[in-house]
C-alpha cells in the first residue's frame, strides 16, 4: 500500500487527483440526466465539435475555452434547428453535424502552425495541468455542478416527463438549452482530462453504472459519483505505476465496473437477477 500511495508525494499528482475528482463528480451527476434524457449520443457530438472551436480561438488569441464552449453550444443548437426544420431524426442529425464539425476541426488543425499537440486535446493531459489550468477547471466546475444541483428537479421533470413539465408552465425549451449548455461546459472542463475523445465515456458510463443498482434518482445521483470518482482515483494511480495514459485508464477502469454492474447488479444485473428468484420463489411459499 506504501508504494500504491507513492504518487501522492508529487504535487503534479495531487493536482490531478483533485481536477479529476471535480471532472468525474461533474460528468456523473450530468451522464444521470443524459441517460434520463435519452441523450448520451449528444455528449459525444459536442464533444467532437470542439475541437474547430480550440483551434479557431488559438488563431484568435482567445482563452481556449471560450473556443470549445462556442463550438459546442453551435453543435448542440444547431442539431435542435435542423432536428426541427427536416424529417431527419435527432441521432442522425448529431451524427452529421459533429464528424461535420470535427472533420472542419481537423483541417484546421492540420493547416495552423501551432505549439498544441493533438493528442492532448483528443486523450488529454491531466498530469501535465498547469495551476491556472487546475483553477479554472475547479472554478468552472464547481459551478456547473452547483447550478446542476439546485435545478436537478426541473431538470429531471424535463428529462423524464416533458409533457408534466409543460402542464406545470416550467420553461422547458430554456431548460433543454439550459442542460445543453451545461453540458458543453462540462465538456469544455473535461478536455484537460480525457480529452475529447475518451470524454464520452465519462458523461456515459457512470450514469449506466448507477441505472443498473437503483430506480431512485437521488441513489442513481451517489451511485453514478462515487463509481466516477472512485474510478477515476485507481485510474490515475494506476496509469503512474503502469505508465499508461491516464485517461484511458479512467475510464478502463469505469468500463470493468459496468461489466462487473451489468452482471452482478442485484435487480437489474444478469447473473444477481437470476440469484434473486429463487430466494423470491422460497419466500412465496
Amino acid at each position: 500500500m506504501t508504494e500504491f500511495f507513492e504518487p501522492l508525494q508529487y504535487a503534479f499528482m495531487r493536482d490531478a487527483l483533485l481536477v479529476g475528482t471535480m471532472v468525474a463528480a461533474l460528468c456523473a451527476v450530468l451522464s444521470c440526466f443524459l441517460i434520463l434524457k435519452g441523450w448520451s449520443l449528444m455528449g459525444d457530438a459536442i464533444s467532437h465539435a470542439v475541437l474547430p472551436g480550440i483551434v479557431l480561438a488559438y488563431i484568435a488569441g482567445l482563452p481556449l475555452a471560450i473556443g470549445a464552449f462556442a463550438a459546442g453550444l453551435f453543435c448542440a443548437v444547431g442539431t435542435g434547428f435542423i432536428k426541427r426544420n427536416s424529417r431527419i431524426k435527432e441521432d442522425t442529425v448529431m451524427g452529421v453535424v459533429f464528424t461535420g464539425l470535427f472533420a472542419f476541426g481537423l483541417v484546421l488543425f492540420s493547416r495552423t502552425p501551432s505549439d498544441m499537440h493533438l493528442d492532448h486535446i483528443l486523450l488529454g493531459n491531466i498530469l501535465g495541468i498547469t495551476p491556472s489550468q487546475m483553477w479554472q477547471s475547479l472554478g468552472l466546475g464547481g459551478v456547473v455542478l452547483g447550478v446542476t444541483l439546485a435545478l436537478r428537479r426541473d431538470l429531471l421533470l424535463i428529462c423524464f416527463d416533458p409533457g408534466q413539465a409543460r402542464v406545470m408552465a416550467l420553461p422547458d425549451r430554456f431548460l433543454n438549452y439550459l442542460l445543453l449548455g451545461l453540458l458543453s461546459l462540462a465538456i469544455v472542463v473535461s478536455l484537460q482530462t480525457v480529452g475529447i475523445i475518451l470524454v464520452v465515456a465519462m458523461l456515459v458510463t457512470p450514469g449506466s453504472i448507477a441505472h443498473l443498482w437503483t430506480d431512485r434518482f437521488d441513489g442513481m445521483l451517489a451511485i453514478a459519483v462515487t463509481a466516477a470518482v472512485g474510478s477515476t482515483v485507481i485510474g490515475i494511480f494506476t496509469s503512474y505505476h503502469i505508465d499508461a495514459s491516464t485517461g484511458a485508464c479512467v475510464v478502463l477502469v469505469q468500463a470493468l465496473l459496468f461489466a462487473g454492474s451489468l452482471l452482478f447488479a442485484p435487480k437489474y444485473g444478469i447473473i444477481g437477477r437470476r440469484a434473486q428468484r429463487p430466494a423470491a420463489s422460497a419466500s412465496m411459499r
